[in-house]
């Protein structure tokens, strides 16, 4: 979280999402509250099915208002961003905020050429010409990677690599130079030497042009190479968040020591077996009355399955939300 006494760029508080389903409500995101300072690296980690996207794309107003009912308080650049109108909110989308979306190949539109695309974006935000918007799409292909931009600019996705149509998204979600960054797990399906390519671009263009990076994963590898600051979410709620180098040398949360153990980490990992955690996260109509990872936590005791911890400070900006945090061992 951020230690600065002036406003972070993004702050969340007290974020809860509803689905409206049938005659009940479902709670994909409970008390979310986290904030993201100019030029920072945060990263949201946690299985999927933990609200992850839904809490990115809550930022984003993305989600349809007919099915999700969207409390709290969202602030970005000091604007409220629940409280914007319709034709504000797409200024910022694009503009003040980018977003790099999980599968390329879906987000961007088969039929139409990456040139387009990429133009299209800095068009609807900026007063350019043609020719302007197309020399303005070629300057930052070039500095996210694109071989020949050029050739790329007239071809089409299908004809792209997946690394290449990563990297096409990653452009088009730069091309306004946003202030802030969210890239919703931008190496999925992409193999491990492609994926260190794309992590290595994304902190680069961030430190480079003081861009703060919104980064969500389920990796916590892919989390170690990127993030200053993580949060470790877990059926709707942070169980968990540090700077990067206290969360991973002195991980609190059952649920993120599980997480640790079961990725190839540091040298401690070479000594012995990846591990796993039992059982899966609890569906949003089966998440329990008390701590919600009760049901796969080998520490639980009665307390935990009956009464929700809260999300306390333990020092140094590292919050926790167990009733027995086991900061001090390694099991």
């Amino acid at each position: 979280m951020s230690k600065n006494p002036k406003k972070a760029l993004l702050e969340v508080d007290h974020l809860n999402v509803s689905i409206k389903a049938e005659k009940r409500l479902l709670h994909p995101v409970r008390g979310v509250s986290f904030s993201v300072d100019k030029g920072q690296r945060v990263c949201l980690v946690g299985e999927s099915g933990c609200g992850k996207t839904v809490t990115a794309f809550s930022i984003l107003r993305l989600l349809s208002e007919d099915r999700f009912d969207v409390k709290g308080q969202i602030s970005f650049d000091q604007k409220d961003i629940l409280a914007l109108p319709h034709e504000e909110m797409r200024k910022i989308r694009g503009k003040e905020i980018g977003m790099v979306f999980q599968e390329p190949m879906t987000a961007l539109n088969p039929v139409l050429s990456i040139g387009f695309q990429i133009t299209e974006a800095i068009t609807a935000h900026r007063d350019v010409s043609s020719q302007e918007a197309k020399d303005q799409a070629l300057s930052i292909m070039g500095k996210v990677g694109l071989p020949d931009p050029e050739l790329i600019y007239n071809q089409y996705p299908h004809q792209l690599s997946g690394g290449l149509r990563q990297r096409v998204m990653i452009a088009m979600a730069l091309s306004c130079r946003p202030k802030l960054l969210i890239a919703d797990e931008p190496t999925t399906a992409l193999d491990v030497t492609i994926q260190a390519q794309i992590l290595e671009l994304i902190c680069d263009l961030s430190r480079h042009m003081d861009l703060a990076l919104l980064l969500i994963s389920h990796n916590l590898g892919v989390v170690a190479r990127v993030a200053q600051h993580v949060i470790v979410m877990y059926a709707g709620s942070i169980v968990e968040d540090a700077p990067a180098r206290k969360l991973f040398a002195r991980p609190c949360h059952p649920y993120t020591k599980g997480l640790l153990a079961s990725v190839p980490y540091g040298e401690a990992m070479k000594k012995r077996r990846l591990s796993s955690i039992p059982g899966r996260v609890p569906a949003l109509d089966e998440i329990p009355e008390g701590c919600s990872f009760s049901d796969r936590c080998t520490f639980s005791m009665d307390i935990c399955k009956k009464k929700r911890p809260l999300l306390r400070l333990l020092g140094d900006g590292h919050r926790v939300a167990c009733h027995f945090p086991r900061c001090n061992t390694h099991e």
